[in-house]
C-alpha cells in the first residue's frame, strides 16, 4: 500500500468496505452479491420508496441503513439504495437477478405516469395532498401465492409481526437464500406442514387458515394462476371460496400479488380515512366499497395505497 493511503468503513451500507487510495476509490462488493448498478429514470423520493417497501404491501423488505434496503423477490435476494435521487440496485449470485424484471416488480414504466394522471386528485384535495406527500409511491408485482399467504397472516397482527411469522415460516420450509433469508416455501410445500408445526411459529389461530388453503389449493392444480387471470369481481368471489380469507384478505391479494388495480381493501386506517375525509360515517362496508370503485376509478387500489400511507404516517392534519 503506499504511503498516505487511508483505509475506512463505510457506514450504513451493508458491509461493503471503501478503500480510499489518495484519490482513488475502490468498492468491495459483499460476498455472495453482485455488483452495483443504477437505475437511470424513475420517480422515488426515500419516504416513498421506503413505504412502497415497508409500509404494509409487502413483508419481505427490511431496511439496511439510511439509504438501503434488502428484500427477496421470489427466490432473490435484492439490494435497494437510493442517495442524491439515484436509485441503485444488486442481487444474490445464487439466484440472479434481471434489472428488467426489478423494474417491472418497482412498476418504473410510463403506465405509473398514466395511473397517476387518471386519479381524481385534480377534484380531490384529499387525494393531492396524499400524492403530493408521498410522489412516486408504487404498488408492488408481487407474487400471487405468496402475497396470499402474508395476508392471510394479516388478522389482527402488526406489520413487524407478520414480516416475522413470515420470516419463520421461510426459514424452517423454504430454501436457505443465505444472509439469515429464506424463500417463500410455496403452497405445496406447506400442505406438508401440520398446523400444530405452524403454531410453534408463532402464527397462532392464522395456521389454521394457512393449513387449510395449503389442503384446498393442493386437489385444484392451477387454480391460482387461473384465478389471476379472471376479472377482479370474479377473482375476489374465488379467493372467498377458501378458509380464513374474507373481503379485505382477498382484496389485498389481488392489488399487491395479482395486479389488480380496481380492488380497495379497507381495513381500520381505510375506514377511518373514508369516514374522516369523506363523510361517510355510518355507511356499510358494501357501500364504501362502491364508493372507492366510482369515486376513484379503475386505479382505485393505487388511491388506497396513498391514502393509507397518509394516514398511517400522519400526514393529515
Amino acid at each position: 500500500m503506499e504511503a498516505g493511503a487511508e483505509i475506512f468503513r463505510s457506514k450504513d451500507f451493508g458491509s461493503e468496505t471503501k478503500f480510499s487510495l489518495g484519490t482513488r476509490k475502490i468498492n468491495s462488493p459483499e460476498m455472495g452479491m453482485d455488483g452495483w448498478r443504477e437505475i437511470g429514470k424513475h420517480s422515488f423520493t426515500p419516504l416513498s420508496l421506503e413505504e412502497t417497501l415497508l409500509g404494509g404491501q409487502s413483508f419481505v423488505w427490511t431496511k439496511k441503513g439510511s439509504h438501503q434496503w434488502r428484500g427477496v423477490i421470489g427466490r432473490s435476494i435484492v439490494d435497494l439504495s437510493l442517495r442524491n435521487g439515484r436509485l441503485s440496485w444488486r442481487a444474490s449470485l445464487l439466484h440472479p437477478f434481471s434489472e428488467g424484471e426489478l423494474t417491472k416488480y418497482l412498476w418504473i414504466d410510463g403506465s405509473y405516469d398514466a395511473a397517476i394522471e387518471e386519479m381524481p386528485w385534480r377534484s380531490d384535495p384529499v387525494l393531492r395532498e396524499s400524492l403530493r406527500a408521498f410522489s412516486g409511491l408504487r404498488i408492488l408485482g408481487q407474487p400471487f401465492d405468496e402475497t396470499l399467504f402474508y395476508f392471510l397472516l394479516s388478522s389482527a397482527k402488526s406489520i413487524s409481526q407478520i414480516k416475522s411469522c413470515g420470516e419463520a415460516v421461510a426459514l424452517r420450509y423454504g430454501e436457505k437464500l443465505g444472509f439469515g433469508i429464506g424463500s417463500f416455501p410455496g403452497w405445496n410445500r406447506l400442505c406438508e406442514v401440520p398446523e400444530e408445526e405452524l403454531r410453534k411459529l408463532k402464527l397462532g389461530y392464522r395456521a389454521k387458515y394457512v393449513a387449510g388453503v395449503a389442503d384446498f389449493l393442493a386437489s385444484r392444480s392451477g387454480w391460482l394462476e387461473e384465478t389471476a387471470s379472471l376479472p377482479y369481481e370474479k377473482a375476489k368471489a374465488r379467493l372467498m371460496e377458501m378458509p380464513g380469507v374474507g373481503q379485505k384478505i382477498a382484496d389485498c391479494a389481488l392489488l399487491f400479488g395479482a395486479g389488480k388495480l380496481e380492488a380497495f381493501p379497507i381495513d381500520t386506517w381505510m375506514d377511518k380515512s373514508l369516514e374522516r375525509r369523506y363523510g361517510l360515517e355510518g355507511w356499510s362496508l358494501s357501500q364504501k366499497l362502491t364508493f372507492a370503485r366510482v369515486h376513484f376509478g379503475k386505479f382505485a387500489g393505487l388511491a388506497q395505497q396513498f391514502l393509507f400511507s397518509s394516514e398511517r404516517r400522519g400526514i393529515f392534519a
